[in-house]
């Protein structure tokens, strides 16, 4: 008997970032899904693809009517609500179908920046200094220039931009009434440190594996910050796209603490 497998989606629906230009990342799922589906075929398993769209209900019924061996879970949350990625694991847990990926509490807490630098703080880990600005807020600014502002509880590089990175007040206040009129009351402003940028992915729960170190490597005019903005992950055409180059794995020293 072959092993039944439903790949869990969010179905690209009109949103809030159609506004904003950025409903390619929504789309983007959807080539996920076609290779997930693919190579799921290939080796043999039985195959279903489930689009998941609001409300919350529905999706609860749908799934509960899923007669499967493992949830492929490439939801993201519904379309300008990523707050709702969790929903999908938290009611596959309730329900007992084993899915693959991270959990909801993980998941909720990797899409609250702040709060991933606040326990990144109390485990002592380095940081970048931060606050939490909205227009109203801005006489509370204490951090030195240059800075990045950044949507509190996004991925997928929503709302960053070459003017993500400020340098004076002026410009400051400006990208902060931004990101709080698009993506909520606050926006996260933290030092901005220019440096290379690395990936690493850990796969497992109690036995894991480190897969190798991976690097974005930029190849951008001067005036460019080095970020991975949303044009870099979404926009072929784009500098940024152009200009920054996955190098796996990365060109790196082995360093052991003595």
């Amino acid at each position: 008997m072959h092993t039944r497998v439903a790949i869990v989606y969010n179905k690209p629906v009109p949103s809030r970032y159609d506004t904003t230009g950025e409903e390619k990342a929504v789309k983007g799922v959807l080539d996920a899904v076609t290779a997930v589906h693919h190579s799921l075929v290939e080796l043999d398993y039985e195959v279903t693809c489930l689009p998941l769209a609001p409300p919350v209900e529905q999706v609860i019924k749908t799934l509960n009517s899923q007669d499967v061996d493992l949830v492929f879970n490439l939801f993201e949350g519904f379309p300008g609500e990523p707050q709702t990625e969790a929903i999908v694991p938290e009611i596959l847990s309730e329900i007992g179908i084993p899915f693959t990926g991270c959990s909801a509490s993980i998941l909720r807490a990797a899409l609250d920046k702040v709060k991933i630098k606040r326990m990144l703080i109390s485990a002592g880990i380095l940081t970048p200094d931060f606050q939490l600005l909205s227009p109203q807020k801005m006489n509370i600014f204490r951090l030195k220039f240059p800075c990045i502002v950044k949507p509190v509880k996004e991925d997928a590089s929503h709302g960053i931009t070459v003017e993500s990175v400020v340098y004076n007040f002026t410009t400051l206040e400006k990208r902060v009434k931004t990101i709080s009129d698009l993506y909520g009351e606050q926006a996260l402003v933290e030092n901005f440190i220019d440096g290379r940028e690395f990936n690493v992915t850990m796969l497992g729960n109690a036995r894991y594996t480190i897969l190798p170190v991976s690097e974005i490597v930029f190849s951008l005019p001067p005036m460019m910050p080095a970020i991975l903005t949303f044009h870099a992950k979404w926009e072929p055409d784009s500098i940024y796209y152009k200009g920054t180059k996955v190098v796996c794995p990365a060109k790196i020293t082995h360093r052991e603490d003595r």
